[in-house]
């Protein structure tokens, strides 16, 4: 074989390898289960792809249809496998990290907040994330538990992060961002693959995966995981108690009957526990009472995909999955199923429109078992998602010009229907140079929580209010008053490649954000019926803040030398709080609750010996409001690869500080919990 057809044949297993979760167009996979030295070589060449080749790499969370990253009308950064891989990351949360503008922050051992644009709290509410298509966003919290949100890394193909609205495709709580987590297809893991590590802070971890197949046809996979993590700090040094530890496995099928379809099926199960500490409120002296205690968590999902391509430019997409998921404490208990059916249909309608649109289903019901501080009435409720979208990329001058309008419509059971459309507009003007602009709105529906719970927050003694007065208790309760939040959101970006070695990516974004949750004051009652005698202050749900928030993103890639890469990211915001007329005691805080600024800038050699040599520097500005200082951290990675299917790599993590806050919980008072610095060794065999 020619030099000139090896590099075409290494570039087409290369592109194989990364197009997994691709809508259309849908082609045959060749099956690697014969030739593991093939996908080896995939593998090696995807991690010298040029920066042209890596623009051009396929992204299909802004359109629902594959298109190339340098094409994308949004804010779109795509994180690899590579990027996984030589960061040292252990958990898809801390991946997060490398994109601009996401705010990621830890709260403790087993939670984290994370946010885009702003709202940055324990549970922040206006980011969607999914996995493969299922969204895994909390209709309890309106939010994301995100210690379950796992799977095997070394599977996962890449994350798209989309910050800014994706309402008009993905529906309610697309409002800041869409997360899409894509794992390989079982052709892309053929072989066995073993991981086992173990350091100071990840106590011990093991990953075991054997892929195979039944035919040329037919490839899959079967996984499981487990890790113990160690405590975090307090600030005296002292053991947080928030050990955590996690059992999973699962197996991915995937099916090509026929150069037509594609039919994929993949479930998972994972079990585990996490250590639990928190005040509650109570009625007599100390006035709080510490619990402490372990979360428990167990569930799963079972999901099956059919792709059919009727011609080069019209497919459909059936999905539909099952999800159960369980959780107790001595906070509070919730079971919840979940059931979701959705299509979707794309086609041309000559060459100037490519049209997408699509039809869903989701229903879930939930049974909270209530404690003293938390209750929800009723404990079991069952609610129904009905969801319509249409799409349609206009091609007004052929491969310069596109004007993209779409729009989502939906029904949910709190605030009924919704419509969330977008205006999207694509110039090229060049081959290097993409410059894009949009106009959305996007809503937030309220969570089960800001619906139907209840929650006693503090207890003020004996003559907090004023003298003689009795023991108050501030309480807070959901609404059948409360609205969907709204937000009109524009955006400018720009991505342009001067060079072969450096590429560039800009946003620059102005948000408006209406009716969004307050908690709202009522008259305080003297509550005699139970001992002691206490008056009631009770907040309830509410509509009454607003808010602007304005910041630039940016990006950069640079290859100083065939062997290097440098790879920098900044983020300013800016959110102005807007209280109005509201008397929420709180509404002024969310100002601070996210960094102005942050920066990253992540350095990766290869050296001679097959030696890896990675840093990872990153700047978090101050929050104010939690009074948690800004901070400088550093990630070391130092890898060798002794044999071509063994690697042995050393990783330090949070090198500067010996322990630090980055974050504080929400609802209820908790001592700290900091981050400590750690290291690990981890060894991958692959066959």
């Amino acid at each position: 074989m020619t030099l000139h057809a090896t590099i075409i044949e290494r570039l087409r297993l290369v592109l194989i390898s990364i197009l997994g979760w691709t809508l259309v167009p849908y082609t045959n996979v060749p099956t690697f289960a014969a030739n593991t030295d093939l996908q080896r070589d995939a593998t090696t060449v995807l991690t010298d792809l040029s920066l042209d080749e890596l623009m051009k790499i396929e992204v299909t969370s802004v359109a629902k249809h594959a298109q190339p990253l340098q094409q994308a009308a949004a804010a779109v950064f795509v994180i690899s496998q590579e990027d996984i891989r030589r960061s040292g990351v252990t958990t898809i949360p801390e991946a997060l990290r490398m994109a601009p503008g996401i705010e990621v922050a830890r709260i403790d051992a087993h939670r984290w907040a994370i946010s885009s644009r702003g709202f940055n709290e324990e549970f922040a509410n206006k980011l969607l994330i999914l996995v493969d298509g299922r969204t895994v966003y909390s209709p309890l919290i309106s939010g994301v538990f995100w210690d379950v949100q796992d799977t095997l890394l070394e599977d996962i193909d890449r994350i798209e992060v989309i910050r800014g609205p994706g309402a008009s495709l993905w529906g309610t709580n697309a409002v800041n961002g869409v997360i899409n987590v894509i794992t390989k297809k079982a052709s892309d893991t053929q072989g066995f693959l073993a991981v086992a590590g173990a350091g100071t802070e990840e106590r011990g971890f093991t990953s075991l995966r054997y892929g195979g197949s039944l035919g040329d046809q037919t490839h899959f996979r079967i996984y499981g995981k487990f890790f113990e993590r160690d405590n975090f700090a307090r600030q005296s040094g002292a053991p947080a108690l928030d050990n955590w530890r996690n059992t999973r496995g699962g197996f991915r099928l995937d099916h090509t009957p026929s150069s037509q379809d594609d039919l994929t099926v993949q479930g998972e199960y994972y079990n585990g526990s996490e250590g639990l500490e928190f005040s509650e409120p109570i009625l007599t002296a100390p006035y709080s009472q510490l619990t402490r205690g372990r979360w428990t968590f167990a569930g799963g999902h079972l999901r099956s995909r059919w792709a059919h391509r009727f011609a080069d430019n019209s497919s459909l997409i059936v999905q539909a999955y099952y999800d159960r998921s369980d959780r107790e404490s001595a906070l509070f208990t919730e079971r919840r199923n979940t059931v979701d059916f959705d299509a979707q249909h794309s086609f041309a309608v000559g060459s100037s429109h490519l049209v997408v649109w699509g039809l869903g289903y989701r229903f879930t019901h939930d049974h909270i078992v209530p404690s003293t501080t938390i209750r929800v009435s009723p404990t079991d409720r069952g609610l129904s998602f009905f969801t319509g979208f249409l799409q349609d990329e206009i091609s007004l001058i052929p491969h310069t010009l596109a004007f993209i309008p779409g729009t989502k419509i939906e029904h949910n059971d709190f605030t009924g229907w919704t419509i969330q459309p977008s205006g999207r507009v694509r110039w090229t003007p060049r081959q290097n140079l993409t410059i894009w602009g949009a106009v959305s709105r996007s809503v937030r529906t309220p969570s089960r929580a800001e619906f139907d719970g209840m929650g006693d927050r503090q207890t003020l003694p004996p003559n907090t209010l004023f003298p003689g007065a009795p023991v108050a208790l501030v309480s807070v309760a959901g609404s059948r008053r409360i609205q969907n939040e709204s937000l009109m959101a524009y955006e400018l970006g720009l991505r342009y490649q001067p060079a072969d070695s450096l590429s560039i990516d800009v946003t620059a974004f102005y948000n408006r954000h209406s009716r969004l949750r307050s908690l709202e004051p009522e008259t305080p009652a003297l509550v005699t019926t139970s001992f002691p005698p206490h008056v009631v202050i009770p907040f309830t749900t509410n509509n009454k803040l607003s808010a602007e928030a304005y910041g630039i993103e940016v990006s950069s890639d640079w290859r100083p030398l065939e062997w290097w890469r440098l790879q920098a990211t900044y983020s300013f915001l800016t959110l102005h709080m807007i209280t109005g007329d509201s008397l929420d005691p709180d509404g002024r805080k969310l100002n601070g609750q996210s960094p102005s600024h942050h920066a990253s800038l992540r350095s990766l050699m290869r050296l001679p010996g097959n030696v890896e040599f990675d840093l990872w520097g990153r700047y978090v500005d101050r929050l104010p409001t939690l009074n948690i200082q800004g901070y400088f951290n550093l990630d070391l990675r130092l890898g060798w690869k002794p044999l071509h299917n063994l690697d042995l790599s050393v990783v330090g993590q949070n090198l500067i500080d010996s322990h630090r806050p980055e974050f504080n919980a929400s609802f209820l008072e908790q001592g700290s919990s900091e981050v400590q610095r750690g290291a690990y060794v981890k060894l991958t065999w692959q066959y």
